[in-house]
């Protein structure tokens, strides 16, 4: 199947942020915001969308740090979305763990869930579970080699064995619960690293790219590369999804005005940390223009942009991460409305050609 012929999906990504509200200084509890992205979880299937994805961090300003508790919770709310990890950290966690996590969530939510692991761009859980920074690409590789070994056992019933450096070997060990009727779908979350893009590829996985700057145009080669490698072991063309900061509003210049407050806040205090210089207002407005990486506006230009990345880099799937700072949770309701009933049905015609 080609990438033109697979559906294309659209989605919604949280990391359960809890910055401060830059216009009151009041910072959401971790139950307040959890509680929020359960409601978020259940408009967002009500208004058609197709995924929703809960990325894991181990830090005051996010809440999640376990996505599978927080989407079987939304599992029970829900019947038909899709419920994605974006990402899950597993260079650091356990694949046994990880494949009983969300296998017990896919039987829950009756086969709905989904794991996109990565390496992860945050570094609090390395020290927090042991690991030493040095191994960071070693660990990954290995824990993906032992999900994926995990994954395909568990599909035939059968135990697992395997040995690696960073864990204890498994020998015929049983992974209990197991999916049913299908294999656990895992995805690869990649920031723009050749090598992870090859990896995925010749995994044959299909691949999450983060755009969060730059021009998402650039990004096309990435995508090429992993169909190349998709290709080289034999497999089916796979799907490709991108994951980009943004906002829906009713139109585009209340939406930046909205959406700059709270996203300046949250990018600024990265950049501290990071290294970057601070968010300002001009550069926020070069982010969100036609070529940038911001997919902000009105319905129809979000709707342009979404359709943009569909032509550059083939992606069969687009989630929007909207809560990257501290919004009014109304403000974030009414983008996850908008996406769905305005939006989607602009990038459907279009993708029909009607």
């Amino acid at each position: 199947m080609s990438g033109s012929e697979q559906p294309f999906e659209l989605g919604i990504t949280t990391f359960a942020e809890t910055y401060p509200d830059p216009s009151t200084g009041r910072t959401l509890s971790h139950g307040e915001r959890l509680r929020q992205v359960v409601a978020e979880v259940e408009l967002a299937e009500q208004v058609g969308l197709d995924v929703y994805g809960v990325g894991e961090h181990h830090r005051a300003d996010f809440a999640a740090s376990s996505p599978a508790v927080v989407l079987a919770a939304a599992a029970a709310r829900t019947s038909r979305i899709r419920l994605t990890s974006a990402v899950t950290v597993l260079s650091s966690d356990d694949p046994v763990r990880v494949y009983q996590d969300f296998a017990t969530l896919d039987l829950l939510s009756q086969g709905r869930a989904e794991v996109i692991a990565g390496r992860g761009s945050f570094i609090e859980s390395f020290p927090l579970f042991g690991y030493d920074l040095g191994d960071y690409d070693e660990l990954f590789a290995e824990k993906l080699e032992l999900l994926l070994a995990i994954r395909s056992a568990s599909s035939r019933g059968e135990p697992v064995t395997w040995s690696g450096r960073h864990r204890p070997a498994l020998d015929r060990q049983e992974v209990h619960p197991r999916t049913e009727g299908h294999e656990l779908p895992v995805w690869v979350g990649v920031g723009g690293n050749p090598q992870s893009v090859v990896r995925a590829g010749l995994l044959g996985l299909p691949m999450a790219l983060a755009i969060i700057g730059g021009q998402p145009a650039r990004f096309a080669p990435l995508a090429d590369l992993h169909r190349r490698a998709v290709a080289e072991v034999g497999h089916d063309p796979l799907p490709v999804a991108v994951h980009a900061h943004g906002f829906v509003g009713e139109d585009t210049a209340s939406a930046a005005d909205a959406y700059y407050p709270s996203y300046a806040t949250a990018m600024s205090q990265l950049g501290r940390e990071r290294g970057w210089g601070a968010m300002t207002r001009r550069s926020f407005d070069e982010m969100r223009a036609p070529q940038g990486s911001l997919v902000l506006g009105d319905p129809q230009l979000v709707a342009d942009k979404v359709l943009a990345m569909r032509r550059d880099l083939g992606i069969t799937r687009f989630l929007l991460h909207v809560s990257v700072g501290t919004l009014p949770h109304d403000q974030v309701l009414r983008a996850i409305e908008l996406l769905g009933t305005q939006v989607r049905p602009l990038v459907e015609r279009e993708l029909a050609g009607v």
